[in-house]
């Protein structure tokens, strides 16, 4: 029986399933994700009902729940999409309330009293940090998470690495970031599947090409070997690409994409071996200040007392911060992504278009996965799906790569942005609350750049060594009326 298959799009069989169970994956989202179960064409419709009813005996009832279906409801070709009227407004902002109840996966083992860090938020950046800090010897560490793993920004993301910036922080972050890819494996047991095929920025115009060009040799200065192309040369890069789409196009050949899920399931696994606890599912719901110092936090399990409490939430970070009576200059924005049917390798680098900030890639299993961000949407912490945004993907998609017209989408989701005014993270203390640190703010790039950031900021908390990293992106800052700006921000 345990090698019956129950969902033939992504041959994922009742064993799988009961391995992804036993391994701490319990609700049907996790199960999703570590699995691959529902994402094939199909969506779910042949193997979901198949697979809540093996489950129907193992998972609590409340946690009974079949996964989110994903828009469009039937492949549909981008051509297609395409033809969608774009004129409708952005769609209200539906904002994402706090749950009443405890989950039920909600673990049942008590949290510990006590913890010399608490990271708030189970993303990329606290993971990262928590196995950080434990591999330096800091495992009195529990991050909390108040769903399921991947369920915020990073396991939402089209898994972009790259270090075509304007800054050189951010260079030196990335460069640093993408090397570490390279020997995940080695380090933490699991494949991040990296292929450096390159980011190809399209330019539409002269005035973007200048802009290119310039951002090109700030980054050739900086040993990042950017090349600016003809529209032929681009398209030798790309054979698909439509030279009359572009004027120009800055390339550089060793950036590239992983496959995010796996990035994150290698730093749990990695921190909890050393120590550190992991909890999902658990919410907090106040930080406890006395005297301008963190005492401890509350949540839905009880109380931890502790020196040190991080503020790693994403784009839910402000709701996180307010809870220590601190306001944070963050704005979450939503952004859509989608993905198509499997095609023959015929795509290397990750094309975007700077003017519209337009992204897609091809995955190694043949899919092309991308998105866009919509500049007219205001700000809220939305995750639904709309057709405003298929139809402005598919038309930007097909105007460079025609070939794309007669390709079928899949699925489409969104995750939010976490935007600060200047579009570079906020680091490091807290001004007025001792033992509040901040890990976040970082738009669209911080899961490109946790590796490198999280390395250095274990080894700043378990050190105490000034790092001027932590210095330049403090919250301070913006007070001061200092900004750092990074302009090169996509999606």
């Amino acid at each position: 029986m345990g090698k019956a298959l129950v969902c033939a799009c992504e041959d994922v069989s009742l064993h799988d399933v009961d391995d992804a169970v036993a391994r701490g994956w319990g609700d049907i989202e996790s199960l999703k994700r570590y699995t691959g179960l529902g994402t094939g064409p199909c969506q779910g419709k042949s193997c979901l009902v198949a697979c809540m009813r093996h489950l129907a005996e193992r998972l609590p009832p409340g946690a009974r729940q079949p996964f989110t279906p994903r828009p469009p409801f039937a492949p549909t070709t981008l051509a297609a999409l395409a033809g969608l009227s774009e004129s409708a407004a952005p769609a209200p902002k539906t904002i994402m309330r706090e749950a009443s109840r405890p989950h039920p996966l909600q673990p049942a083992t008590p949290l510990p009293e006590r913890a010399r860090v608490v990271i708030v938020g189970g993303g990329i950046m606290g993971l990262a940090l928590a196995w950080g800090l434990a591999r330096r010897g800091v495992t009195d560490v529990v991050v909390l998470e108040r769903g399921y793993l991947l369920e915020g920004a990073s396991g939402r993301n089209g898994g972009g690495v790259r270090m075509q910036w304007t800054t050189a922080p951010f260079i030196e972050l990335a460069r640093a970031s993408i090397e570490f890819m390279k020997r995940f494996a080695q380090e933490l047991g699991i494949n991040v599947w990296l292929r450096q095929g390159g980011y190809l920025f399209t330019a539409r115009d002269a005035a973007e090409a200048r802009a290119a060009e310039k951002r090109a040799a700030f980054q050739r200065r900086h040993g990042v070997k950017t090349e600016i192309l003809t529209p032929a040369e681009a398209q030798r890069v790309a054979p698909e690409l439509d030279p009359t789409s572009l004027v120009a196009a800055a390339y550089h050949p060793d950036d590239g994409v992983i496959f995010p899920w796996p990035f994150l399931w290698g730093y749990a696994d990695g921190a909890r071996k050393l120590g550190a606890r992991v909890e999902t599912f658990t919410r907090v719901t106040a930080i406890d200040v006395e005297g301008g110092k963190v005492r401890g936090l509350q949540t839905d399990r009880g109380r931890i007392t502790t020196d040190c409490v991080v503020v790693a939430a994403g784009a839910w970070s402000p709701e996180v911060a307010r809870l220590a009576g601190v306001a944070l200059p963050n704005e979450p924005h939503r952004h859509e992504i989608l993905v198509t049917e499997p095609l023959k390798p015929f795509l290397e680098p990750l094309i975007s278009e700077l003017g519209s900030g337009l992204y897609f890639s091809q995955s190694m299993r043949g899919e092309i996965v991308g998105g866009m961000g919509d500049p007219a949407e205001p700000p809220g912490l939305d995750m639904s799906s709309t057709a405003r945004f298929a139809a402005r993907f598919a038309r930007a998609a097909t105007r460079l790569v025609p070939r794309l017209g007669g390709v079928k989408v899949v699925r489409q989701w969104a995750g939010c942005y976490d935007v600060t005014p200047d579009r570079s993270p906020i680091l490091g203390e807290t001004p007025g609350v001792a033992g509040l640190l901040q890990l976040n703010g970082f738009v669209g790039h911080g899961f490109m750049m946790a590796p490198a950031v999280c390395e250095r900021m274990a080894h700043w908390m378990a050190s105490g060594e000034r790092d001027e990293l932590f210095e330049k992106y403090a919250l301070s800052r913006f007070a001061e009326g200092r900004l750092e700006r990074e302009d090169m921000i996509i999606g």
